[in-house]
């Protein structure tokens, strides 16, 4: 039986019960008045240990001015786990690929091979050149995908040379390689980004779009991927609100909705239009900005685009209808789904201890620590106190 993958979200620009915006040029607010908490590695490791425990395989932590640097956060909140893996965000544009391939080695030493890297070409050239990077957004791409053929020779033990259009090494090598060498998770809608994935990902991203959108997307990817001699695998981004009954779910949503301030959504919505990446644009024109209709798909709600950047919707239900939802996005070749909620320790439980035993009831998903026993529906999940 194949197993469906699970990723949970480290909240480096810190948590609360309200949304906390940010990303996109979105400005870094919490939406509500919940007292919002601070991304200190005491609390960051409480997320990743129910996480683990959980059955969840992996938490991916952002990566812009906004929040908090996802290496050295991640080194950090590794030392309060044992299992679970870190989708690090990175930006090629930062660090050197030599430097970038080093650190991934010695990250997969050090906490025994738990990195995984989610690749971020950058999608607001103002941020990148905060930075110091002033290419611009189809050179970035490019200039990724020099980034990557480097790293990826390094790690298999290679010597590079390469006089690239934006990159240039001699003869560099790695001492010693990463073992196992980390997967690259990367994202992006444009056609420069369709071709860096086909030529480098090992998994492409894509926000939560309904699912005939999401389809479309994994059939531009295979064929792009098809024409370089591989094959992808996909995951989505998406949030999530699971209670015991729909009705449950929906009012913790429409809590979050009232919360969002009137110029807040003006505010965080007018930096968004201005956004270069593809992506968002699609996540923009979910909701085109207004609170009405933002169910756009069963149980696939678009309200946290209103004043967050990047990934904007929710799935919203009981139990069994966000497992359903699941579902369908599996149908469509969806295998891997990085998921987030407010606040992220308690919405872990709600989903690890709501939708995982359902979804190992049907068949889809085994704990990784025990991977010969499904949970039954109803059951709970290997409940821990932090």
């Amino acid at each position: 039986m194949s197993s469906l993958t699970f990723h949970w979200f480290l909240p480096t620009s810190g948590d609360s019960r309200d949304v906390v915006g940010g990303g996109h040029g979105a400005p870094d607010t919490a939406t509500g008045p919940g007292r919002r908490r601070p991304p200190t590695v005491a609390y960051l490791g409480q997320i990743a240990r129910a996480a683990e425990n959980l059955g969840f395989v992996g938490a991916l932590t952002p990566t812009g001015a906004w929040c908090e640097d996802a290496w050295l956060t991640t080194a950090m909140v590794s030392q309060a786990t044992e299992r679970l893996k870190f989708l690090v965000a990175f930006r090629p544009g930062s660090v050197s690929p030599t430097l970038a391939a080093q650190m991934a080695s010695t990250y997969q030493r050090q906490t025994g091979g738990r990195l995984l890297l989610n690749v971020v070409t950058g999608g607001e050239s103002r941020e990148q050149r905060a930075y110091g990077d002033f290419l611009e957004k189809d050179a970035r791409y490019r200039r990724t995908g020099e980034f990557l053929h480097v790293v990826r020779e390094l790690w298999q033990g290679g010597t590079v040379n390469l006089r690239g259009e934006h990159l240039r090494v001699e003869d560099a090598r790695l001492t010693r390689v990463p073992d196992p060498v980390p997967e690259v998770y990367f994202g992006g809608s444009s056609p420069a980004a369709v071709e860096v994935a086909a030529r480098h990902a090992d998994v492409y991203l894509t926000w939560g779009e309904p699912p005939a959108q999401v389809a479309g997307k994994i059939a531009r990817l295979r064929e792009a991927a098809a024409r370089e001699g591989r094959t992808l695998r996909f995951g989505i981004r998406l949030h999530v609100i699971t209670r015991d009954t729909a009705a449950d779910a929906w009012a913790e949503a429409h809590r979050l909705l009232d919360g969002f301030d009137p110029d807040t959504v003006r505010e965080a919505q007018a930096n968004l239009a201005r956004s270069e990446s593809e992506g968002q644009r699609r996540m923009l024109a979910l909701h085109g900005g207004s609170r009405d209709a933002l169910e756009i798909h069963p149980n696939l709600w678009a309200g946290i685009g209103l004043v967050r950047g990047g990934a904007g919707t929710a799935l919203v239900g009981g139990h069994d209808e966000v497992a359903e939802r699941i579902a369908e996005y599996h149908a469509l070749g969806i295998d891997e789904f990085v998921l987030s909620g407010y606040p992220h320790l308690e919405e872990a439980y709600w989903f690890g201890e709501g939708v995982l035993p359902r979804l190992a009831a049907r068949g889809l998903w085994r704990h990784p620590e025990h991977p010969g026993a499904g949970a039954g529906a109803g059951e709970t999940v290997l409940p821990v106190a932090v």
